[in-house]
């Protein structure tokens, strides 16, 4: 049955929505006018979760892109987005570029509507519209920056509607810091419901029924094969792996919850951990990543689930020996510089270092966590240079200080890379792609990683080939070559208001 609901009225939205109507703003006015419509206590907890620094936000996509890819990657899982047309748009072509298969729902505002408080009657009217049992589990309502900073309350949606759950969360760019953290929002506002009906009585089993033995959740997207190879080396400690949160419906949120132990594989899913912690279960930091970290990490799971010291000493020979195989079949040999949003750079480049290559500088855009502490202090250890919140000018001046054979990193890095003739690989597309667990992550980097830096004289080739296209303004082919006028931009940026904190780009 549908919860009772007093709507926001005229009267009761704060009359700095009409102020907050355009994600033209600055982040700071954007911040305010969030706060003095209600929404101080979320942003609040959205800067304990992520915090920001040493600067305030990673260059990175929309944050939103995060909770929507959550979203889309569900069975039986609905999603409407709140916000300005020309983000929605941006978002829902980013979702198809990265191989969405169902439509997301769009529900529209003008400022009469935002101000008025119609916008909020317009979301419930199309969640009810959505949530058919015979259709969906949930139905996802994700509010972008205007919304958001307006104050629209999504908490006051039902959370119920004949059975399909409702999720309503805030992602907002000027609160959010990356993508990467926006999945963990998402997921961990489905934690909190699947939690609260566990709480009420039984649920439904997982679709291939319960393991036998006690579940290791998975905390954080991965590739593929990492699960499955995280199991084998579960196996001889007595234990299984249990579910990839985000999971892939809405069921596997209760097998998540009924675990062993939580191994947070990406160690920035803060309101995941929160939940799973609610719930009475230990979280552990890092990753069966190479030799070392293989070890550690199951010592950490044995030592939590509690398994005998004898039988762990032996699950970890048998993976060792299997992992130093495999890194002596595939050394690399270079210096490399990692950078990415992922969330997974400090175990990438754990791996490279051995399999016996020289890495100076990881920067990731994720925050330091206590569950990254283990593979930063490996790090550490190791000369590597660890900067978390890492900015484009951070990875680019790392990248001229260290002069590597590779870079790893996001596309404007890589960019750059190239344009100077150093080899480098996209971190999303050509190393997130492939595994890093155990003896299969052990020699899978291998060769992507050598047959790119073997392509330093083909870089070169291209640089004397492309020589003479100019640089800057002048890039191209010109009969007549645009005249640089720095004395515009010298006059435009004296020009622009000193407060605004940085504007919200759709």
């Amino acid at each position: 049955m549908d919860q009772p609901i007093d709507a926001p009225t005229a009267d009761t939205v704060s009359p700095t929505a009409e102020a907050a109507a355009s994600c033209s703003g600055g982040k700071v006015k954007l911040r305010v006018a969030a706060a003095a419509a209600g929404q101080g206590e979320l942003l609040d907890r959205y800067a304990a979760d992520y915090p920001v620094g040493p600067h305030d936000q990673p260059q990175s996509m929309c944050p939103a892109f995060g909770s929507l890819r959550v979203g889309l990657r569900m069975r039986r899982t609905a999603t409407l987005l709140c916000g300005s047309a020309c983000c929605v748009y941006g978002l829902t072509f980013t979702s198809h570029f990265y191989g969405a298969r169902r439509s997301v729902g769009y529900v529209p505002f003008d400022s009469e509507s935002l101000v008025t408080g119609k916008l909020f009657e317009d979301l419930r009217d199309a969640v009810h519209a959505v949530a058919k049992p015979e259709d969906y589990d949930a139905v996802v309502v994700i509010n972008l920056c205007v919304p958001t900073a307006s104050g629209v309350p999504l908490r006051l949606l039902p959370r119920t509607i004949d059975g399909v759950r409702i999720i309503g969360i805030d992602v907002p760019g000027f609160g959010v810091p990356t993508h990467a953290e926006a999945k963990d929002i998402l997921a961990g506002a489905m934690l909190a419901h699947a939690r609260g009906e566990v709480e009420q009585g039984p649920v439904a089993a997982p679709r291939q029924g319960r393991a036998s033995n006690p579940t290791v959740t998975l905390l954080g997207e991965m590739f593929p094969v990492d699960p499955v190879t995280i199991g084998r080396l579960l196996e001889p400690l007595g234990l299984a792996a249990g579910p990839v949160v985000p999971t892939r419906e809405w069921r596997e949120l209760y097998a998540a919850l009924d675990c062993a132990a939580v191994a947070a594989i990406h160690p920035f899913y803060t309101a995941s951990i929160r939940e799973f912690d609610l719930a009475g279960r230990r979280t552990i930091g890092s990753a069966p990543v190479g030799r070392d970290g293989t070890a550690a990490w199951l010592d950490a799971i044995g030592s939590a689930c509690g398994v005998t010291g004898d039988r762990i000493a032996a699950a970890k020979d048998a993976a060792v020996s299997a992992i130093d195989a495999a890194l002596a079949g595939a050394p690399i040999r270079g210096r490399i510089n990692v950078s990415g949003y992922e969330g997974s750079e400090l175990l990438v480049a754990r791996l490279l270092i051995e399999s016996g290559a020289e890495v100076k500088y990881v920067g990731t855009a994720c925050p330091a966590t206590p569950w990254s502490e283990p593979d930063r202090q490996w790090l550490d250890a190791h000369g590597v240079r660890v900067q978390y919140r890492a900015s484009l000018e951070q990875d680019l001046a790392a990248m001229r200080e260290h002069g590597p054979d590779l870079v790893i990193g996001t596309t404007p890095v890589v960019q750059v890379a190239k344009e100077q003739g150093t080899p480098a690989l996209y971190f999303t597309n050509l190393i997130s792609a492939r595994p890093l667990m155990g003896a299969a992550g052990a020699g899978s980097l291998a060769q992507v990683v050598n047959t790119a830096m073997a392509n330093r004289t083909r870089m070169a080739t291209m640089r004397t080939f492309f020589a003479g296209v100019g640089q800057g303004h002048a890039a191209g082919v010109w009969e007549d070559v645009p005249r640089d006028r720095p004395e515009f931009r010298r006059a435009q940026a004296k020009a622009k208001p000193k407060d605004d904190g940085g504007a919200i780009g759709c």
